[in-house]
């Protein structure tokens, strides 16, 4: 899905949707790589450079997106 990016309180659904506990106060990045974790996927979330081989992953779009913001 181009142009998708899942927000916090989807990613806390899918945590509970998997019986994740104790998600409170963990950052969004961290929150996703414990749904990673739990799916038997790499928790690699945030750590790819420009390339990324997990296609089935539902986070991917979002972890690829460019980390600067884009400007006027």
């Amino acid at each position: 899905m181009k142009g998708f990016e899942m927000k916090m309180q989807e990613v806390r659904e899918k945590a509970k949707a998997l019986g994740l506990k104790k998600t409170f106060g963990l950052s969004k990045g961290e929150l996703i790589r414990q749904i990673q974790r739990a799916e038997g996927n790499f928790d690699c979330f945030g750590t790819a450079k420009d390339f990324c081989d997990q296609l089935q992953c539902c986070f991917r779009e979002d972890c690829l997106k460019p980390l600067v913001p884009k400007t006027n």
